[in-house]
């Protein structure tokens, strides 16, 4: 016998019907803000900027900028030295709207940052396990000079041929816009 689905239950039917279609648009939306010019930071977190402005009540073009802005020293592996993939640094930026932790030392402060924690953790092992690592030159091994100079490389139909990262970007996006629909869901 039918019935009426709970409004928690219709909500979790939504998300399931649309998840797919909102995975692959953030995934596009890095990849394509990547071939745009942004760093790969900036490229996953700013397919997030209306998720943020949603959460914060900021308007769009405000977040975009604080985006832009507090991704920007991330892209490269962290200031171009090849350390800790830019894809895993802004995923790690959003993290910290999915489970916002508090300042505060007490229990409740504690048990929130416990939680961004292992949100964080299980983005980047989710990361490293399918695409191999979480480091930049690590990831770029193989497939172009990796230079820790600060100098960003020119971006050329080379240069996005050779690297992974508007795929990675991608990738990166995908992972938190499925945990986004899970925790809607």
């Amino acid at each position: 016998m039918w019935k009426k689905p709970t409004e928690v239950e219709s909500r979790r039917l939504h998300y399931k019907g649309n998840m797919e279609n909102y995975i692959e648009n953030k995934a596009a939306q890095a990849e394509s803000l990547f071939k745009s010019g942004y760093n790969c930071a900036q490229s996953v977190a700013l397919a997030f900027s209306d998720y943020v402005a949603e959460k914060t009540g900021l308007d769009e073009d405000s977040v975009r900028s604080i985006l832009t802005n507090s991704c920007a020293g991330f892209g490269g592996g962290f200031g171009r030295m090849r350390e800790i993939c830019g894809c895993v640094s802004g995923m790690t930026a959003i993290a910290g709207f999915i489970c916002p932790a508090a300042q505060a030392n007490d229990a409740s402060g504690k048990a929130m940052k416990a939680e961004n924690y292992a949100l964080v953790q299980k983005l980047a092992g989710r990361f490293k396990s399918e695409n191999g690592s979480i480091v930049c030159r690590e990831l770029l091994a193989g497939t172009c000079p990796v230079s820790a100079e600060p100098q960003p490389s020119d971006r050329t139909a080379e240069y996005y041929r050779k690297r992974p990262c508007s795929a990675l970007a991608a990738a990166a996006a995908s992972y938190l816009a499925e945990e986004i629909c899970w925790r809607k869901g």
